[in-house]
């Protein structure tokens, strides 16, 4: 097995060491995040960091690189607080990820990708059309990590679009259904199978014997 110290990861080459850290966390959702400026200009941009952060309300959040340079999305948000989450499908993986592309503000990533923005009724931003789920965002407050100036983005969803297909009698959301990718590190996409659901775990009977 592999060792490597702190200092060792200090030491690292740079590329080498992002994608080491960026992987180590495991296998990460992929979200496709729409948003539309004041002035109209679309944006959409592929984010590996959604997560659940409660279910009544029902929030997720996001973290947003640090904005000393322009972050297209986060100031969407800021300007409209409306943005969209849309799963990432296996059929358009790779034009997903040519959305982190660094265009500039007035080019829309939706032109210069084969992915369609959609509009849906009493939602600003815009959606991706090719997704199999689709959130509606409203942003609630951020949280900045003075330890590596990211923002934590949190939002309140606010409507749910899912194809019906993929969505079990009890709620659960079946992704496997739907080929939905995920995220392992920076680059490596991959769609997960679902092998088991298991029931709600409660602790074992403990016998006097075992003491």
């Amino acid at each position: 097995m592999q060792y490597f110290s702190r200092k060792d990861i200090d030491t690292l080459q740079h590329l080498y060491k992002i994608n080491l850290i960026n992987s180590c966390s495991g296998f990460k959702s992929a979200n496709l995040i729409g948003t539309k400026s004041k002035s109209g200009q679309e944006n959409v941009a592929v984010f590996s960091s959604v997560t659940h952060i409660g279910s009544s309300p029902p929030l997720l959040g996001f973290f947003c690189r640090p904005t000393t340079v322009m972050r297209h999305t986060y100031e969407n948000i800021k300007e409209t607080n409306v943005y969209t989450l849309n799963a990432i499908h296996l059929e358009n993986f790779e034009d997903a990820h040519h959305t982190s592309a660094k265009y500039q503000k007035d080019i829309s990533e939706f032109d210069m990708t084969n992915l369609i923005s959609e509009y849906k009724k009493g939602c600003y931003a815009p959606f991706v059309k090719e997704s199999p789920m689709q959130l509606e965002m409203q942003f609630v407050t951020e949280y900045p990590i003075k330890e590596n100036d990211t923002i934590l983005v949190i939002g309140e969803i606010k409507g749910i679009h899912i194809n019906k297909d993929i969505l079990e009698d009890d709620g659960f959301i079946n992704l496997s259904k739907a080929n939905v990718a995920s995220i392992n590190g920076l680059d490596g996409y991959t769609i997960p199978k679902l092998e088991k659901r298991l029931e709600y775990q409660r602790p074992k009977s403990i016998s006097s014997e075992q003491y």
